[in-house]
């Protein structure tokens, strides 16, 4: 994902910065010094922007569930808006370079207790992810509980490229539970 240009306004440049240093790092592990710093702000620039870092990390989920569902929806469509689209639409994450597990997980892993919010927004990204599989699915009784199932998956899918070697096992799985829900034999 491309830096943001130094010309974009701060709420952006700072946004943009936490994106990519709380996601590559993790959110404790950065410093709201640093994102001033990479972001090319003034302190009281970051803070006429975000009034605590708890607020940054809240806009940051924000931004990337916007940011990925847009990802998920089009890389779907690209790969046949069924769903046998999940596997291949994923592997173009779980193999990309960057790729750092799930942001929402991630995050309800380092701050869930501290920082309640994060499981709400957390809850809202599943949600939402859910709703997209369910869109893949032909109408049929017990579709929203095959799009949970399907969803639940993916998230171990995720998590399962997030540790090792190759994302190949957990997408060829991913792949075989989807073929199965969706024939409706599960």
């Amino acid at each position: 994902m491309p830096s943001t240009s130094s010309a974009a306004p701060p709420r952006e440049r700072i946004l943009q910065t936490a994106h990519d240093l709380f996601y590559r790092d993790g959110i404790r592990a950065t410093g709201i010094d640093r994102v001033i710093a990479e972001a090319g702000v003034a302190k009281v620039t970051f803070y006429r922007q975000f009034a605590s870092k708890d607020d940054l990390i809240l806009a940051f989920l924000d931004y990337r569930h916007e940011r990925w569902m847009t990802w998920f929806m089009a890389a779907l469509a690209r790969h046949g808006g069924t769903p046998a689209a999940i596997a291949p639409a994923l592997a173009e994450w779980l193999r990309s370079a960057g790729f750092r597990g799930c942001a929402f997980l991630n995050s309800v892993g380092e701050l869930g207790p501290a920082l309640p919010e994060v499981l709400a927004v957390t809850r809202r990204h599943k949600q939402d992810m859910t709703n997209a599989v369910v869109r893949l699915m032909k109408p049929a009784p017990g579709r929203a509980r095959t799009a949970r199932a399907l969803a639940l998956a993916i998230d171990g899918a995720i998590v399962q490229a997030q540790f090792h070697e190759s994302p190949d096992v957990a997408l060829a799985a991913l792949a075989l539970v989807a073929k199965i829900l969706d024939k409706g034999l599960a």
